[in-house]
């Protein structure tokens, strides 16, 4: 398999010796030129069924000179990283605007255009290479949970669905020639899971490779994704794929963030990624954190050695990423660290073997063959009252719960 060696060497060579900048908020920006339906329509979706403003991804097609300028903007104000706008480009967000057929189109386009600004700036200066990242976002469905109150069985979306779905969109992006893939703004492990398998699939098939990002949202002060996990249970759930950077973006400003970029530069052993917003949306929508304020709080992280790509996420403007790069301009890049080579599991919060630990305890009544009452239970369809045979165990203080429904009178896929 050929990995695309050039650019990665490249960019990990700009990375030991600075921090390298990744670009602002997209979105922010094309507000900023307040379109109006016929805009986002443009020439070709002029006849189509469903509103389309709104639809930033569709820029890429109906008015790709302002996507391109946009870009542009970032990369003149000191970016080395741009994100293709394709956040939303796949099959399962793209339905809320009846374009699902659009996803792989959408991706091509986004990343063509993201390279034409990358080599319209490089034209001027050949010797400071620009790099772009194709965005896979998390969807808006999350595999982990159910959205109905009254049934926590159900799901919107399925892993397969999923996978189908990133599989399009990183066929796009890579067909359109993007340097890396960044699978941003997580909130759900799972949903993330699918994207990482279908990007492996994807290499494997097209014998090719590009760097694979990742970067995770806290969604409050708990510390915690969406979905329940820690930082570092999040880690330990992604950490068997080969990944060139992990981070945080979204959701919280650089304060609130902190704590958690410090704890996962202290566990991951790769470069850490961190693009805050620009503080937590006003009363209003806007957001308060102007550059100079986050210049100053992104600095605080690169002093302290904790991070290696940083740059902005919602409401954050040109004028931020310049301040942000001439903020951390004087600053080392952070040295990853190389955990001890433990058992690292994750549920929604860590488990790790370490060799002074006692013994670790696990759960084994969640057994239809070794448990006559929960066989009897999983076999009258009483889950509910299962769950309650797994709850006693973790009470009990088990630390891991060995779950198995295998038996012939079973459809145990479906129990």
């Amino acid at each position: 398999m050929r990995p695309a060696i050039d650019q990665e060497q490249t960019l990990r060579q700009i990375m030991q010796r600075r921090i390298a900048i990744i670009d602002g908020a997209m979105g922010t920006m094309i507000q900023t030129h307040k379109l109006d339906e016929a805009a986002f329509r443009g020439q070709q979706f002029t006849g189509h069924g469903h509103d389309l403003k709104g639809c930033n991804d569709l820029l890429c097609i109906t008015q790709p000179e302002i996507v391109a300028g946009i870009h542009r903007q970032f990369l003149e104000a000191g970016a080395d990283i741009i994100e293709t706008n394709t956040f939303n480009s796949t099959s399962i967000s793209m339905a809320d605007y009846k374009l699902e057929s659009l996803a792989y189109d959408l991706n091509l386009a986004g990343a063509r255009v993201a390279r034409r600004a990358v080599e319209a700036v490089m034209e001027k200066s050949p010797d400071c290479p620009r790099f772009v990242a194709g965005a896979i976002g998390p969807t808006n469905r999350t595999a982990s949970m159910s959205p109905d109150v009254n049934n926590a069985a159900f799901r919107a979306v399925t892993y397969d669905q999923l996978v189908a779905a990133y599989t399009e969109q990183v066929r796009g992006l890579m067909d359109g020639g993007v340097d890396l893939l960044l699978c941003e703004t997580v909130f759900d492990t799972l949903n993330l899971k699918a994207a990482l398998f279908a990007i492996d699939q994807h290499f494997e098939r097209a014998g090719r490779r590009v760097p694979v990002m990742v970067s995770v949202t806290i969604t409050d002060r708990s510390g915690r994704t969406l979905s329940g996990q820690t930082v570092e249970a999040f880690w330990n759930s992604i950490s068997h794929m080969p990944l060139f950077s992990v981070g945080i973006n979204c959701a919280l400003g650089a304060k609130d963030m902190r704590p958690y970029i410090e704890e996962l530069a202290r566990i991951a052993p790769v470069p850490i990624s961190c693009y805050p917003n620009a503080g937590l949306p006003n009363a209003f929508g806007g957001f308060d954190e102007t550059p100079q304020i986050m210049g100053a709080d992104l600095r605080d992280f690169a002093s302290q050695g904790w991070v290696n790509i940083v740059g902005g996420c919602c409401g954050t403007t040109p004028a931020h990423i310049q301040a942000i790069a001439e903020a951390v301009r004087d600053c080392a890049p952070h040295v990853p660290p190389k955990p001890e080579p433990y058992t690292r599991l994750s549920g929604l919060e860590p488990l790790t073997i370490r060799p002074d630990m006692n013994f670790i305890n696990i759960g084994e009544r969640t057994n239809v063959t070794g448990s006559p009452q929960f066989s009897k239970l999983i076999l009258g369809g009483q889950y509910e009252e299962a769950l309650s045979v797994a709850r006693q165990q973790v009470e009990g203080g088990a630390q891991i719960i060995d779950v198995n429904v295998d038996e012939g009178m079973l459809d145990s896929k479906a129990v």
